[in-house]
């Protein structure tokens, strides 16, 4: 039975950008508006863009592509789609685990990501006058060891979360991700536009893309590996579960191909955005987190309309970590309805609690849990990023290309892909089975060795 014939009881997208928006929500997080534009500045910049979109198009696109196919094709959640699709190619039933990791992996992912995003929903109420930028440092450490305001931004933060995802995918999900991401787009155009009158906007932009192929390196290529597969959202189920929402009707490959570009774009934007402020206030763009909540603060007090457009930064932040974050909560809050037969208000309450009492140990991490360390010298925080991102992520995206690109029987494959018997169509399809089959896994393979054996991420 083809996707259409089946239907989620969860509902489906009403429409084709709903998806696309909906995915891009998914990719688009905290680290699309810090983390590229460093490494792309740091690496060589528009060498390290080069590479980087060619890690898009061999990792990245490849098993996204594969993650919605599987969502679409089970038309359930990811631990469910994954069962029937075993079943379906009359393979051991325990590819089951396949999705249950990945909903683990989200539901790590959002205990500890709720407590990061809740730094960002407070500085939305920064008043950005503060006298110096070591002002800001100690106020931002202040901050990390102030226990009861950490706890008390990840409650928001996940309540939220919770609240949307509660509402199901039509009242909840789609009408929240289709006011959040035109917001999101429109802030940073406008953050752009700002740079632009800060007197360095030709040097920031400079430093984002002028080639230099000279810092190209093992270490760059292997940050860009790592940046291509983590920034989609991959390994984690959301894909998938999003991808059970999807009309039938729609065509994966030129959805997830939409999907990368616009998560590319706002990273791209976000630099844009973020370098012309740094240079023209003589920051060190290689700073990092302490780029974002101890000198950009610093910065925003020293120009023009500054109050107005820190507070638009932080809740760019914001909205970008709440859209990824109901993502991270649906795969499991959809296994649970569909499993136990429950409400959703119940699964996504239950999980909810889950994440939010994880994510108690990890706001407390850098205060009065700080010499908790459940692995090696890593607090709780740190602990649960590496178990996840380091770990469960990559064995995802691995295990999805193996399940799709050879467990899968090929025709469910092609009738899924709605691909059609012209030649070109069937160069295409022999060009990504051989990417997904052989390319994908070898390279996020190569990740998680350099991550989990040589602590290189």
């Amino acid at each position: 039975m083809n996707s259409e014939a089946r239907k989620s009881i969860h509902g489906t997208w009403t429409g084709r950008w709903t998806f696309i928006l909906a995915a891009a929500g998914s990719a688009v997080g905290l680290g699309n508006i810090w983390k590229f534009p460093y490494m792309a500045g740091e690496y060589g910049g528009g060498a390290f863009v080069l590479v980087y979109l060619a890690c898009i198009l061999l990792i990245g696109i490849p098993i996204m592509i594969a993650e919605i196919l599987i969502g679409r094709r089970g038309r359930s959640s990811p631990a469910n789609s994954m069962s029937y699709l075993a079943k379906e190619a009359n393979t051991y039933p325990q590819w089951k685990i396949l999705g249950i990791m990945g909903a683990v992996a989200g539901l790590a992912i959002l205990s500890f990501y709720s407590v990061a995003a809740g730094w960002a929903i407070s500085y939305i109420f920064e008043d950005f006058s503060g006298p110096s930028a070591e002002y800001y440092g100690e106020e931002f450490n202040a901050f990390l060891a102030d226990g009861t305001k950490l706890v008390i931004f990840h409650s928001i933060f996940i309540f939220v979360t919770v609240f949307i995802v509660a509402r199901g995918v039509i009242k909840g999900l789609e009408v929240w991700i289709n006011r959040l991401m035109p917001l999101l787009f429109i802030i940073v155009l406008l953050l752009c536009a700002y740079a632009t009158q800060t007197g360095a906007f030709l040097e920031g932009v400079s430093y984002l893309f002028t080639p230099d192929f000279s810092k190209i390196d093992a270490t760059a290529i292997l940050a860009a590996l790592g940046q291509a597969f983590f920034t989609l959202s991959l390994g984690m189920g959301a894909i998938m579960a999003y991808g059970a929402y999807m009309p039938a009707s729609q065509k994966i490959g030129s959805t997830a191909l939409s999907v990368a570009f616009l998560d590319t774009l706002v990273a791209i934007l976000a630099g844009i955005a973020i370098f012309p402020i740094v240079f023209a206030n003589n920051l060190d763009p290689a700073e990092g987190p302490g780029l974002v909540f101890v000198t950009l603060p610093w910065a925003f007090v020293n120009m023009p309309l500054g109050f107005i457009f820190g507070k638009l930064f932080f809740i760019l932040l914001s909205i970008a970590a709440l859209s990824s974050a109901i993502s991270l909560l649906e795969p499991g809050v959809a296994w649970i309805v569909e499993s136990l037969k429950t409400k959703r208000y119940v699964a996504a309450g239950a999980l909810g609690l889950v994440a939010w009492t994880l994510g108690i140990l990890s706001a407390l991490s850098f205060d009065l849990l700080s010499d908790f360390t459940p692995i090696g010298d890593l607090n709780f925080f740190d602990s649960m990023d590496f178990l996840s991102n380091q770990i469960l992520l990559p064995l995802g995206g691995i295990f999805i290309a193996i399940f799709v690109g050879w467990i899968m029987k090929e025709e469910v494959v092609r009738e899924e892909l709605g691909l059609k018997d012209r030649q070109w169509y069937k160069n295409l399809l022999n060009i990504w089975f051989f990417l997904l089959r052989y390319i994908s896994p070898l390279m996020v393979g190569v990740v998680f060795v350099a991550a989990v054996f040589f602590g290189i991420t």
